[in-house]
C-alpha cells in the first residue's frame, strides 16, 4: 500500500481548524571533529530522529492484535509523507550508509512515525578569536522546517533527552563545557527568498555546545618558547658595550627566531581586523627583545665617547640628566659654560667648572668668545727657584667677579664642590647593570596584566 499525499492536512481542531503538524527532535551526536580555526567549521555524525503523528496510519482498529510497531528501512519511509527539515547552516551533508543509507523507519499502531537517519555534516561555526588561544566558541547546529511554516509544521526538541552525547566523544583541541538547545521561529518573507517562494514564520530548532581551547599545545609550543627567546635577549646586559659583534648576534638572532616562531603557529588562522590576544604577546616579547637591541646601541654610543663626565651625584637623576641634550643651555646667559687653560709649556690643562657644570657628552666644547676667560699680564707670577709659573684667571661671568688662582698639576679644585667624574664606559657599565633588573621587572609586570585580562577580563 502506498501513501502517497504530499500534505501535512492531518490534524484538526474540534471547530474545524487546521492544526499544524507537532514534529519533535532528537540527535545522538557520535563524533564532533575538531574546529577548523582558518574555515570557520566544524564536521559532526550524529543520528538524527524525528518524532510526529500521522492518523491515517492508525492500524490498531485494523489489526488489534498487533501491538508492535512496522519496520521498514528507506524503502518503507519512501511511501510516506516526510516533514522537509534541513540544516540551515551546513556547508555540505550527507546521509551513511555502506551498501544502503542507514535509515529506519517505524511506524506504531497508533500512527507515531519515527525516521531515524544517521548522517554526516560539515557545519560553519562563526567564531570570535580575540581572546585565541585562550577563546571559547559557541558552535550551534541548526535544523529548520524547509517548506511548511509555522502553520502547517512546528518542530519541537523531545522532553526527555534531546540531545546527547556519546561517553567516548572526546575532542583534543577542545573541552566540552555545557550543551543547551533552543526552538524559536525564524521570519522569511518573498524579499530574501530565505524558503524559496514561502513566506511566514519558520519552525527552528538548536543545539549549541560550548566549547574552550585547551591550551597544552599552546603553552609548550608558543608562550614557553617565546617567554625563553625573550630572556635570552637579555644575555647581551652582561656582555661590555664595545662587543658589539656578539651582542648583535644575539639580539638579531633572537628576534628573527621569535618571528618565525609566532608565523607558524598564526598560519591555521582566519585573517580578522581585530586584534587577538596572540597578537597582543606577539607585540610585547618583540617589544622587549627590540628594547634589547636599543638598549646596546645605546650604550656602545656612549661607550665610545671621549670625555668624563662630572655629576654632582652619582645616582639614576643626575646620570640620565647628563645624557639628555639640552641644546637651550647654551642660551642662559654663560651660566654654564666649561673653561680650560693649558700651561705655557704645553704640559699641563686646568679647568675650571663653575657649580651649574654641563656636561661633556651633551655640549659642544669648542671654545668661543664667551668660554674664554681673560688672562691678564699681571696675573702671571714667576718663581726664579723652581721655575713653576701660576696663572689668575679672572671669570667675572661665572663667578662675579671673583677671582681664582689655579697651580698647574693641581686637580683639587675640580671636585672641590663635591661633584663626581664618570667615565662613558663607567656610565655604559652602569646602565647595563640596571638593564638586568628593569627588563625582567616590566616584562613581569606585562605578564600580571596580559593574563589578568585572559582569564579576568
Amino acid at each position: 500500500m502506498s501513501i502517497d499525499i504530499p500534505c501535512p492536512d492531518m490534524k484538526y481542531a474540534d471547530n474545524g481548524t487546521k492544526l499544524p503538524v507537532e514534529v519533535f527532535a532528537r540527535a545522538y551526536i557520535y563524533f564532533l571533529q575538531n574546529l577548523e580555526a582558518h574555515d570557520l567549521q566544524f564536521k559532526i555524525h550524529a543520528l538524527l530522529q524525528l518524532r510526529y503523528v500521522d492518523s491515517r496510519l492508525v492500524f490498531k482498529k485494523v489489526a488489534p492484535n498487533r501491538t508492535e510497531p512496522i519496520m521498514g528501512e528507506q524503502s518503507l519511509r519512501d511511501v510516506l509523507w516526510v516533514p522537509h527539515v534541513f540544516l540551515a547552516n551546513e556547508r555540505s551533508s550527507d546521509i551513511l550508509g555502506t551498501a544502503e543509507k542507514d535509515i529506519l523507519t517505524s511506524v506504531s499502531p497508533d500512527g507515531t512515525v519515527i525516521i531515524s537517519t544517521r548522517i554526516s555534516a560539515t557545519l560553519y561555526c562563526w567564531m570570535n578569536l580575540q581572546k585565541f588561544p585562550f577563546d571559547e566558541q559557541h558552535c550551534s547546529t541548526v535544523l529548520e522546517s524547509w517548506m511548511y511554516n509555522q502553520e502547517d509544521l512546528v518542530l519541537k526538541w523531545e522532553k526527555k533527552s534531546p540531545v546527547t552525547l556519546a561517553p567516548e566523544l572526546h575532542l583534543t583541541e577542545y573541552v566540552l563545557l555545557s550543551m543547551f538547545t533552543n526552538e524559536t521561529m525564524i521570519n522569511a518573507d518573498l524579499s530574501d527568498l530565505r524558503h524559496g517562494a514561502f513566506a511566514g514564520n519558520y519552525s527552528s530548532l538548536s543545539f549549541t555546545v560550548h566549547l574552550a581551547r585547551e591550551m597544552g599545545f599552546y603553552l609548550m609550543d608558543y608562550f614557553i618558547p617565546s617567554i625563553m627567546l625573550v630572556t635570552i635577549s637579555w644575555v647581551t646586559f652582561w656582555l661590555q658595550a664595545d662587543q658589539s659583534a656578539p651582542r648583535i648576534t644575539l639580539g638579531t638572532s633572537t628576534m628573527l627566531t621569535f618571528i618565525t616562531l609566532a608565523s607558524a603557529q598564526g598560519k591555521t588562522l582566519p585573517k580578522v581586523s581585530y586584534i587577538k590576544a596572540s597578537e597582543i604577546w606577539f607585540l610585547g616579547c618583540t617589544g622587549f627583545i627590540f628594547g634589547s637591541l636599543v638598549e646596546f646601541a645605546f650604550v656602545n654610543t656612549i661607550w665610545r665617547r671621549k670625555k668624563n663626565v662630572e655629576l654632582k651625584k652619582k645616582n639614576s637623576k643626575y646620570i640620565f640628566k647628563s645624557l639628555t641634550p639640552l641644546p637651550s643651555r647654551k642660551d642662559l646667559g654663560g651660566l654654564q659654560k666649561s673653561h680650560s687653560c693649558t700651561s705655557l709649556d704645553g704640559q699641563a690643562t686646568v679647568t675650571a667648572t663653575s657649580n651649574s657644570f654641563n656636561n661633556y657628552l651633551t655640549v659642544h666644547s669648542f671654545p668661543s668668545k664667551t668660554n674664554i676667560p681673560a688672562i691678564t699680564t699681571s696675573s702671571v707670577d714667576s718663581n726664579s727657584r723652581n721655575g713653576d709659573i701660576s696663572i689668575r684667571v679672572e671669570d667675572t661671568t661665572l663667578m662675579g667677579g671673583d677671582t681664582k688662582k689655579l697651580n698647574p698639576g693641581d686637580t683639587s679644585g675640580v671636585n672641590g664642590n663635591g661633584w663626581t667624574t664618570m667615565t662613558p664606559q663607567e656610565i655604559a657599565i652602569w646602565i647595563d647593570k640596571r638593564s638586568r633588573f628593569v627588563f625582567p621587572i616590566c616584562f613581569l609586570i606585562f605578564n600580571v596584566f596580559y593574563w589578568t585580562f585572559v582569564y579576568v577580563v
